[in-house]
């Protein structure tokens, strides 16, 4: 078969991305061990991440395939892959600063950043069960690493092992079921299993299969009852880790879990859809009662990203071209609010260490009086106050599941959204009710001030922009729910 250059050419953004990481092999093993080149490494990721931007936005988002039709690039991957690339570079871009002050200097960092940000936008394109596979594993890998790369850290090293083994058995119980569902319909192309699954009576190996595949997602989505790894990690884990772990994964895990279930089993919804509901009423419930109890503010965002993903599970759940529309809508909210809120915990410093707990917020509104309006401004976002970009991505959510007649799971993510709340007004009250004896520590990079305004900006105007952001979901949408 003779090569021709459309055959990979929708792949061109993947394309870069690793030809940047061939780069920095070489960069982070002759450029030194020091900071300097932990910083160099960190900057040509950014180039690399940008260059993959503007290839993406270059080229036209009509359907198009590669790899034998196992990529698949269309609108609805051109908008996920554009939401996972701002999330990676903002929290690529706050590590800058951190790596130079803090103990995980080290070039390898930005380098496995941008391997798992392959798998992450080949895990968007994913058409056939051996490339989700291959993806999900290029996405995880490098993580399993990062997690643990503060290696003078006992909670470091044990938040990277409990990421590694709960990320193997989600891997076990992915391949498992993929290996079921690929005997029982004959293929492994997402088309193909859609046509086997609309012509014949669909056998119990199937529906098991299907079940063990979405489990198997459900752990990188940190869907109740598969979070156990997530409170550990994100504490665990340094900062800089830990708020790429909160944005990129989560979106490129929600992009495969629709493109699978709309996609391969789109035509058996009503089956799927229940093993949808149950995920997202246990991650909306783990998630807003958890996070009460926590005392140290990663923890707590660890258990709101639950609490997000039973949000945004529940539009999915739906079945439905408006509930696929509504968890684009609530992920594109979800990104800007949480590279906000990391952009000031990666400010939370005492006597140059590193501070999370929730307590050393007190004060904040009299010593950096513009953070904690930010801050406030992610808090009210994340628990859905009007008109704030966080009400529109429940609100679409919600009315998705209420149009497929789910109001049940629609009255209980309601329910929810007013518990979260309990713990994101705290957070504002500690800020500006109460005194601290020994404030936060004053130097603030700049990245952080620009992520942060950034972020403000969307959230605080998602509302002016609305039309055109409902518009690109619109067709994102309907590119998704396109035939094969």
């Amino acid at each position: 078969m003779a090569f021709e250059l459309g055959d990979i050419l929708p792949a061109l953004p993947e394309i870069i991305l690793s030809a940047v990481a061939l780069v920095l092999v070489l960069v982070a093993a002759y450029g030194g061990d020091g900071a300097a080149n932990a910083r160099r490494v960190a900057h040509l990721t950014l180039v690399g991440i940008v260059l993959a931007t503007l290839a993406m936005l270059s080229m036209t988002s009509t359907q198009s395939t590669a790899f034998g039709g196992m990529f698949r690039a269309d609108a609805f991957a051109e908008y996920m892959k554009l939401l996972v690339l701002m999330g990676s570079f903002a929290a690529v871009f706050m590590s800058v600063t951190p790596l130079e002050r803090d103990d995980i200097n080290k070039p390898e960092f930005s380098l496995l950043v941008i391997l798992s940000l392959v798998g992450m936008m080949l895990m968007i394109s994913s058409n056939d069960l051996m490339s989700l596979y291959m993806a999900v594993e290029l996405q995880s890998l490098p993580l399993y690493v990062v997690a643990a790369m503060r290696t003078n850290s006992l909670r470091s090293s044990e938040a990277g092992l409990k990421y590694f083994l709960l990320g193997a058995l989600s891997s076990g119980m992915l391949l498992y079921g993929a290996s079921l569902v690929y005997g029982f319909a004959g293929t492994t192309s997402f088309a193909g299993i859609a046509a086997a699954v609309a012509e014949t009576d669909l056998p119990a190996g199937f529906i098991i299969g299907m079940v063990f595949m979405i489990t198997g997602i459900a752990f990188k989505v940190s869907a109740a009852p598969f979070h156990m790894w997530t409170p550990d990690v994100y504490e665990g884990s340094p900062s800089p880790v830990t708020a790429l772990f909160a944005i990129a994964p989560k979106v490129a895990a929600i992009a495969l879990m629709l493109r699978l279930t709309y996609g391969a089993f789109g035509s058996i919804a009503l089956e799927w859809s229940q093993v949808i509901m149950a995920l997202s009423v246990a991650s909306m419930v783990v998630g807003a009662l958890g996070a009460i109890m926590q005392n140290d503010i990663k923890r707590m965002m660890a258990y709101s990203s639950i609490a997000h993903m039973g949000y945004a599970l529940a539009g999915l759940a739906a079945g439905t071209h408006e509930g696929a529309f509504g968890v684009m809508i609530y992920m594109t909210s979800y990104v800007f609010m949480g590279a906000g809120t990391f952009a000031i915990i990666l400010l939370m410093r005492r006597d140059g260490q590193s501070a999370t707990r929730i307590a050393d917020l007190r004060g904040l509104s009299k010593t950096q009086p513009l953070f904690a309006l930010g801050l406030m401004v992610m808090m009210f976002s994340m628990a859905g106050i009007p008109p704030l970009a966080g009400f529109f991505g429940k609100w679409y959510v919600f009315l998705a599941a209420v149009n497929a007649g789910l109001v049940p799971l629609a009255v209980i993510g309601v329910v929810m959204s007013v518990v979260g709340a309990f713990y994101y007004l705290r957070i504002i009250k500690i800020m500006y009710f109460e005194d601290s004896e020994a404030p936060l520590d004053q130097d603030v990079p700049l990245a952080n001030k620009l992520v942060l305004g950034v972020s403000m900006a969307v959230i605080l105007l998602f509302f002016a922009g609305l039309n055109s952001v409902v518009d690109a979901a619109n067709t994102a949408t309907m590119a998704l729910m396109a035939p094969f």
